[in-house]
């Protein structure tokens, strides 16, 4: 028998206890052990719940039962799962976590901190929800030069851009209907302005390159300032606005973002709408690779929490060798990264932005009239920056991605 420990039982650790409790036979096959609940740590009560009777408040009561083989986090935050996290690893416990904060902010060292003690820091949902992206980046793809991660990982700012999308309706209108459902939060703004996004970039880019990229040095840009106006020019191209968060490899350097971009049908991400996620990862052999699915929800990240405590119970003393040095990626300088740009501006301006940027492809759309909108040819950030700084009425700047 395996026993673990659920730290907070909320969406998601009730949800692992629910995972457990309906798939037990056939996890129980796959782990080649029974998994045991032996505890779950929450500061409230649950009377009359089967929970109960394996409920603690008391974090020392799992640290110091040898027993315990592994720890489950679902907490969120990094305060106090840092601190957690030690110490189970420290005290010879397998730990598993859906906590993109903690990983994102901590990953090498308690990488590091699992292969000292010969046990294992795993975090599958902490990216993606329910789809395995991890582990792939981990092993699956082991023989290719990872070249460009790209994906959509935050459900909220999807639910949003979709609803706007496809029934025309304002940002502010969206997010209001996605907090009465439940997608967004009362404070949005760790969604909305790209954080979640940077942070999960940040753990894919360290995994897919090695070493560790610290998402405070990733340009973030959220989504706040898109219109149903740039809706109306994407849907007259064909195209969409998604936010995207992005890795590349260009020769030596390295690029990251997290930013909204118009996306054209052709595009594999262009079809992943509402709530659901997709990530799409080109090797240098196998090209590219695309997963898809639930990127949060109570079950689904809960699934992905359970991968891991399988992976945990099937090399309970066995360090499973995860390539994220401390060591920093260096960055290139965002104004060094080539994009094309959708640009609106003022019509009084249409002579000044020809002039500016050239050959352009001009764009229009229905019902949209009194200004002049173009893209521009692909060109390094800086040297668009510089040129539109000269256009007063600038509207709307949206990259394109090509």
């Amino acid at each position: 028998m395996v026993n673990i420990a659920i730290l907070g039982f909320g969406t998601v650790g009730s949800g692992v206890y629910e995972v457990l409790d309906v798939n037990r036979e056939s996890i129980t096959k796959k782990t080649g052990d029974e998994i045991n609940v032996k505890y779950v740590l929450d500061l409230r009560e649950f009377p009359g719940q089967p929970v109960e009777k394996v409920l603690v408040h008391d974090y020392d009561t799992i640290v110091n039962d040898s027993e315990v083989d592994i720890v489950v986090e679902a907490m969120g935050g990094t305060d106090p799962a840092y601190t957690y996290a030690k110490k189970a690893l420290e005290s010879g416990k397998n730990y598993c976590t859906s906590n993109k904060e903690l990983v994102a902010k901590y990953g090498p060292e308690l990488l590091e901190l699992a292969k000292k003690n010969n046990k294992n820091f795993l975090f599958e949902a902490s990216v993606g929800g329910g789809i395995p992206i991890i582990r792939p980046l981990n092993h699956s793809l082991t023989s290719d030069e990872i070249l460009e991660i790209t994906g959509i990982l935050n459900g909220t700012t999807n639910f949003i851009l979709t609803k706007m999308d496809r029934e025309g309706l304002d940002f502010d209108t969206v997010l209001k209907e996605a907090q009465d459902l439940g997608y967004a939060e009362r404070n949005p703004e760790a969604d909305v302005e790209g954080y979640d996004a940077c942070r999960k970039i940040a753990i894919l880019s360290s995994l897919a390159f090695g070493e560790n990229v610290n998402y405070e040095d990733i340009y973030t840009e959220g989504i706040t300032k898109i219109t149903d106006t740039d809706f109306k020019y994407a849907a007259a191209m064909n195209r969409s606005v998604k936010l995207l968060a992005r890795c590349k490899r260009e020769d030596d350097k390295f690029f990251a973002m997290v930013a909204p971009f118009m996306v054209g049908s052709e595009f594999p991400l262009y079809s992943v709408a509402g709530v659901l996620n997709g990530v799409l990862v080109k090797g240098n052999t196998v090209g590219d690779v695309m997963f898809y699915g639930s990127g949060a929800g109570k079950l689904p990240t809960a699934s992905a929490v359970v991968s891991d405590v399988v992976e945990a119970a099937k090399h309970l003393n066995t360090n499973i060798m995860t390539i994220w040095s401390s060591k920093k990626l260096e960055l290139g300088d965002k104004s060094e990264a080539v994009n094309s740009f959708f640009v609106r501006v003022g019509k009084a301006s249409e002579a000044t932005a020809k002039e500016l940027f050239g050959d352009v492809e001009v764009c229009s759309a229905e019902g949209v009239e009194g200004e002049f909108a173009f893209i521009t040819a692909a060109m390094k950030e800086k040297d668009f920056a510089d040129k539109i700084s000269k256009i007063a009425d600038v509207k709307q700047v949206i990259r394109v991605q090509k």
